[in-house]
């Protein structure tokens, strides 16, 4: 029998996720069933059982990679110095998750924002998920810490501000920017950019005669 390539193995795992993702954004996760994917991924049960156990193994996996880009956007931005200025960065990372799966688009409305939503409301149910949710933004946050440090480093921003604050309130307007997307339509991560930088260049108001 010939042997599988990893690329094939790597190929159908994609294939398996991406599937999974769709279902779940467009019918939460307790309305889809496992027969639900394999239908839309058009894959026998042993097919898909040999990559994932169930449903809550395919949330855990999709959720940690989410997560992981993240983290690896930020872990290039904070080794260089300095650092792309915030407007930059956060519509980079917006733009690099987003776009990453052209798979993931379903009737003209991007699923990964749907999704997002999804998970933070089944974490306050599912503590496993809940679990691996707070490793992943434990692991981002401490990236967005470097980053602000490097930007006081380089006279950037404020050293007197703490650079925990500041990346909380980053990761926010980001996790922010994606809900307004689930809940309102797709937008351009450039907006949030622009937003980003009219609110960076804000100065003291100017006098009027």
């Amino acid at each position: 029998m010939a042997r599988v390539s990893q690329e094939h193995l790597d190929a159908r795992r994609r294939q398996i996720l991406d599937g999974a993702a769709l279902c779940f954004a467009r019918n939460g996760f307790h309305a889809t069933s496992m027969q639900d994917v394999l239908k839309e991924v058009d894959l026998s049960a042993g097919a898909v059982y040999r990559y994932f156990s169930g449903k809550d193994e395919l949330i855990g996996a999709i959720v940690t990679e989410v997560l992981d880009e993240v983290s690896a956007t930020f872990e290039e931005a904070a080794r260089q110095s300095p650092p792309p200025p915030p407007d930059l960065l956060v519509g980079q990372v917006l733009e690099q998750v987003l776009g990453a799966r052209p798979a993931l688009v379903d009737d003209g409305a991007l699923a990964l924002p749907r999704l997002v939503v999804q998970v933070w409301t089944e974490t306050l149910r599912d503590a496993e998920l809940a679990a691996i949710l707070l490793r992943g933004y434990d692991k981002v946050r401490a990236v967005w810490v470097r980053v602000v440090e490097a930007y006081q480093d380089a006279g950037m921003m404020p050293a007197d501000v703490p650079a925990e604050s500041v990346a909380r309130t980053m990761i926010a307007l980001a996790q922010g920017f994606v809900a307004q997307m689930a809940l309102f339509g797709a937008t351009p991560a450039g907006v949030a950019q622009e937003g980003l930088r009219g609110l960076m260049s804000m100065g003291e108001p100017s006098s009027r005669s």
